[in-house]
């Protein structure tokens, strides 16, 4: 199969790699993008962290608590300039109040939902704003939550709602900012599924320089690298931002114990589109 210059392109962009490493790992691979991608997995080259098809869109991240209920939410717009409008900062704000104290699930149940106050769905409210602001408004996804909460709001950009079985402000929000920085994927390595657990050992097991050892010190190899791999994946197990030589679980224990989190990207998965600013003023001139 021929390997284009897109495609090289497409690899580049998706895995960080150098430009020959990306065009002899799809020589390797025949073509096949996914392939390649483990190809350069097993080299070392890549890793998943280093992905780059993720653009964030613009928008807010916005949460709200009120005694034992909260709520956090992701509202989409097109620019970042309306993103920093007060008019959908207080948008955003007054959805994730909404969301908390009402009982919407869905986003299509919020959107149905009536403000008492303005006898309006929330999808004309949205409507209004988009008429008034002049870009597209979307609310994307939300989650609610009931008892001890917790949350952190970076910049709107990275957002963090946490559930523990005790109340702790100063230890709820440090272990916010953690989650924030640190991007845990799961709570604890119990939680982690055994097909990521499966596909992380398969690439393990294939890389270069386990080879040429044999299969039993290369499981032992393997296992040992498996859990090191997880455990940066779960928060318990994570090294505490503010106290690096104490993992979280020491961090937490005896004061109370994190039952779950969530933690929100702004844009993350969404394509936004990327254009020339010259050719775009072009575009409107020739009409």
């Amino acid at each position: 199969m021929e390997i284009t210059a897109q495609m090289v392109k497409e690899l580049r962009e998706k895995s960080g790699a150098g430009m020959m490493d990306c065009k002899k790992a799809l020589v390797e691979s025949d073509g096949d993008m996914e392939k390649a991608m483990e190809v350069l997995r097993q080299k070392g080259i890549s890793s998943a962290e280093k992905k780059m098809g993720r653009i964030a869109a613009e928008g807010l991240i916005a949460s709200y608590i009120n005694g034992n209920k909260g709520a956090m939410v992701e509202v989409n717009c097109e620019t970042d300039f309306v993103a920093k409008n007060e008019e959908f900062k207080e948008l955003t704000q007054s959805l994730a109040k909404g969301i908390a104290e009402g009982s919407a699930n869905t986003v299509e149940e919020l959107l149905a939902t009536t403000c008492p106050e303005l006898g309006k769905t929330v999808e004309e409210i949205i409507k209004e704003k988009i008429a008034t602001i002049g870009e597209k408004i979307t609310v994307r996804r939300f989650v609610k939550y009931e008892g001890n909460l917790s949350t952190y709001i970076h910049n709107g950009k990275i957002g963090v709602m946490l559930v523990s079985d005790k109340a702790d402000e100063t230890v709820g929000k440090d272990v916010c900012l953690h989650i924030a920085s640190s991007a845990p994927e799961f709570l604890s390595s119990e939680d982690v599924p055994q097909e990521v657990r499966d596909e992380e050992k398969r690439i393990e097991m294939g890389k270069e320089d386990l080879q040429s050892k044999p299969e039993a010190i290369r499981e032992k190899i393997v296992e040992g690298r498996l859990n090191k791999i997880l455990a940066q994946r779960c928060l318990l197990e994570q090294a505490f931002v503010k106290d690096p030589s104490q993992t979280v679980k020491a961090y937490v224990e005896g004061k109370l114990s994190i039952i779950k989190f969530d933690r929100y990207v702004l844009g993350e998965g969404i394509e936004k589109r990327c254009e020339n600013f010259a050719d775009e003023v072009m575009n409107q001139i020739k009409g």
